[in-house]
């Protein structure tokens, strides 16, 4: 059975902007990775189309400094790589953003199953998956563990709060990944030079893939990022003084000051 399976993938930035930039940050290639959240959906979908046959095709939405994370992908061994970049998407919230890849989707033509990382490093919402699912009107499965074909279904173990949930879906149908649920992968030094060497990244704007721009970009976007800066570090080193007896009471004595034991 061969599969035919998007990963959606983000270049996310590693730095928050400075107070002078507000909200906004200038992203180049020094400070944009693949979001690492997808690394484990793109091994996952590696392996499906290893075992079962088909293609895998990574998709992203952002500026042209996102090639660098599909190039990524290619190197580590997708088929086909789609980034949507265009200037009228700037400043998209997730769920134009969600808008903008549904649409992307529906035009790369028929699929079975369709990944997501369970969220990302820069923004940490976890809901493009569902929005989308939810607008392709397709079953979503979060948090999948593994994925695994069964006479023409597929068996989807999901991992969360403790518990393994297992759910039977019919292709096609849209998961996010957990983090543990594939090994990540390396790019091997041929096939790096081949995916950053050659122009295999497909750039399209929102007209090429049918996208009213109305529902794009900050004009599509019900939120508004006002600003974006490190999170302010509230813990505090100490160190216990005397013997070990003395230390386990010392420790003792602030553990059950702190509330945590009674």
């Amino acid at each position: 059975m061969a599969l035919n399976i998007i990963v959606c993938v983000k270049s996310v930035v590693l730095e928050a902007p400075s107070a002078a930039l507000g909200s906004s940050v200038e992203r180049t290639p020094r400070n944009s990775v693949l979001n690492p959240f997808d690394r484990p959906a793109l091994a996952l979908a590696l392996e499906l189309a290893k075992e079962e046959g088909g293609l895998v095709t990574t998709l992203s939405m952002g500026p042209p400094v996102s090639c660098w994370a599909l190039c990524e992908t290619l190197a580590l061994g997708a088929d086909r790589a789609v980034l949507i970049s265009d200037k009228k998407a700037a400043g998209s919230d997730t769920m134009a953003t969600t808008r903008v890849l549904a649409k992307a989707v529906n035009w790369l033509g028929p699929w079975d199953i369709l990944l997501f990382g369970s969220r990302t490093a820069d923004s940490d919402t976890g809901q493009v998956g569902p929005q989308a699912s939810a607008l392709l009107n397709k079953p979503f499965v979060g948090m999948a563990s593994s994925i695994i074909p069964k006479e023409g279904i597929f068996l989807v173990e999901s991992l969360t709060d403790g518990f393994v949930e297992q759910y039977l879906a019919n292709a096609p149908f849209a998961a996010s990944v957990h983090p543990n649920a594939a090994s990540v992968l390396d790019c091997a030094l041929a096939s790096i030079r081949q995916a950053f060497d050659s122009d295999r990244v497909e750039v399209l704007t929102l007209a090429d893939i049918g996208m009213d721009e109305a529902f794009a970009g900050e004009k599509g976007s019900p939120t508004r990022v006002i600003s974006m800066t490190p999170a302010p570090k509230a813990k505090k080193c100490a160190f216990i003084e005397g013997g070990a007896n003395e230390q386990a009471q010392a420790l003792l004595e602030k553990i059950r000051d702190a509330g945590l034991l009674f």
